[in-house]
């Protein structure tokens, strides 16, 4: 029997632990559902669609309670996708933006991370981003400037 990480599988399923014959059943809640978008923010819909091969388009992927902005079923990533207009904030509300982006981030990457997934968080702005990883290491290589948007 050949054994599959979570991390090698595209969609996060079928691990199966040392020793165990049969591949395990993806829990329901790791199961990725169609939801709606919950705002109704044109602009980070559009940011959201067009994550590269975004299989969940005009919706949002619910994944382990957690409502994500886009899921690459092939590369197995949930991304959040930011479009805050950060650079022109005062340093006060930049700071606040970085503490709750960094809160959320690592939680969501966790829940990503329980299912099988990988986790990518997009941002619009490079300075955020720099920001984001300077502020947090464990981000560096999460954070994605996202030039399409």
């Amino acid at each position: 029997m050949r054994y599959v990480s979570a991390q090698s599988n595209p969609l996060g399923q079928d691990w199966f632990p040392p020793g165990s014959a049969e591949p395990r059943e993806r829990r329901p809640e790791c199961a990725p559902k169609r939801v709606a978008p919950k705002g109704g923010n044109a602009l980070h819909n559009r940011c959201a669609d067009n994550v590269p091969f975004n299989a969940f388009r005009g919706a949002n992927a619910l994944v382990n309670g957690k409502a994500f902005d886009a899921l690459q079923v092939v590369a197995g990533v949930l991304w959040e996708v930011k479009t805050d207009n950060f650079d022109s904030y005062p340093q006060e509300l930049q700071d606040i933006v970085l503490r709750k982006n960094v809160r959320d981030f690592l939680v969501e990457r966790e829940l990503a991370r329980a299912c099988g997934f990988d986790f990518r968080a997009g941002v619009r702005s490079a300075t955020q981003k720099a920001m984001l990883e300077t502020q947090e290491p464990r981000l560096r290589g999460v954070v994605v400037l996202m030039d399409w948007c």
